[in-house]
């Protein structure tokens, strides 16, 4: 099945208390990357997102945004250094009695000293919040899956596209194959003649033949091409990812076709290789967005 790396989903569940969004994009990459970005308080389940995500995601790199609303998300206190509050008021009394400065110790002074005291955050994880993002995520990423199938098969359709017109010039490159020797045997007879006024040694032009004919041969190259195209249709047909699968067959037909190039001493062949070869680029380029 032809299922695109590129997507986006998002998820919104509410509470009395609190409201939960998830937004989640995909895109290209060679393997499986999370990133998730959510408040403090809900780290401990980051890996129970990332498993959500894992059932329906299998290849890109995936950034996921959580966002909380509500009161109570985060508990505060004001903790307050006693002992060291008794030190200071000590101390400006000392002061006071030792130089005589008159004045009240008030409130205000104390709590101008910010080292007396500190507001801590109390980051403890909410099973309300928790549950309500898992849900939220689990939207989010179904929404994702189902825009990444549907750009899939618009990708499935250009393959079909394109692997049919690979088909009709390995077709073409069946059809100039064995003219090359037969172009090759009149060369080579023709050039003879030229040089021995008409005397022509056929044992000699039938080994010449022979040896160009061996070494320009490219039915096997042209099986094989044939044989990867085959395989590369049926496997958009399997029911897993494929991406990496078809980038390997991808780059297999393009060997065959470099080296159908290099053997073949013919200019419609080499016109048809070129054909072949933007092809498969455009084929490369649409394999790379496939899970």
């Amino acid at each position: 099945m032809v299922i695109s790396m590129t997507g986006f989903g998002r998820g919104r569940k509410e509470s009395s208390a609190f409201s939960v969004n998830v937004e989640i994009k995909s895109v290209n990459h060679r393997f499986s990357e999370m990133n998730i970005r959510m408040p403090r308080q809900l780290l401990k389940i980051e890996d129970k997102i990332k498993k959500k995500l894992s059932e329906h995601i299998r290849r890109g790199r995936v950034e996921v945004y959580v966002g909380v609303e509500g009161e109570g998300i985060v508990t505060r206190k004001v903790h307050i250094d006693w002992k060291l509050v008794e030190e200071y008021y000590q101390i400006i009394n000392e002061v006071q009695n030792k130089y005589g400065i008159a004045g009240n110790i008030s409130l205000q002074d104390l709590l101008n000293q910010t080292d007396l005291l500190h507001i801590e955050e109390s980051e403890a994880g909410n099973e309300e919040i928790e549950k309500l993002v898992l849900t939220a995520a689990e939207e989010a990423v179904i929404l994702l899956k189902q825009m990444r199938m549907a750009e899939g098969e618009e990708l499935k359709k250009d393959l079909l596209a394109i692997s049919s017109q690979l088909e009709v010039n390995v077709f073409e490159l069946q059809k100039y194959a064995p003219l090359v020797v037969h172009s090759f045997k009149e060369r080579l007879t023709k050039r003879m003649q030229e040089f021995v006024n008409g005397q022509v040694d056929e044992t000699r032009i039938l080994t010449e033949v022979a040896v160009f004919a061996d070494k320009a041969d490219i039915n096997e190259e042209i099986t094989r091409l044939k044989s990867h195209i085959q395989q590369f249709l049926q496997t958009l047909h399997d029911h897993e990812p494929i991406g990496r699968k078809l980038d390997f067959i991808v780059q297999e037909m393009n060997r065959e076709a470099n080296t159908i190039g290099s053997k073949a001493n013919d200019s419609n062949i080499a016109k048809t290789v070129v054909e072949i070869k933007s092809l498969l680029e455009k084929l490369k380029e649409q394999v790379q967005n496939i899970e």
